[in-house]
């Protein structure tokens, strides 16, 4: 059976100044209003590490930044 390897990748704040998300009284989370350039700086990050074989698991929007998991099969 393979196995996975793991990492965690932190990106500021800064490199999404205008990515916008809100969450509603209920704690629904919706993106309002994202600029182009803004979904393609985060489509250039899953794109690099696609390219090294990583797999995105999951992503999650803070004040700070986003930080995102990713998963690659080892080799046998």
């Amino acid at each position: 059976m393979k196995g996975f390897e793991y990492k965690i990748t932190k990106h500021p704040a800064e490199t999404f100044s205008e990515l916008v998300y809100y969450c509603t009284e209920s704690g629904e989370c919706t993106l309002d209003q994202i600029p182009h350039d803004q979904t393609e700086t985060l489509q250039n990050i899953l794109n690099a590490e696609g390219a090294s074989g990583w797999e995105l698991i999951q992503v999650s929007f803070g004040s700070n930044g986003i930080i995102a998991f990713w998963k690659k099969a080892l080799q046998a």
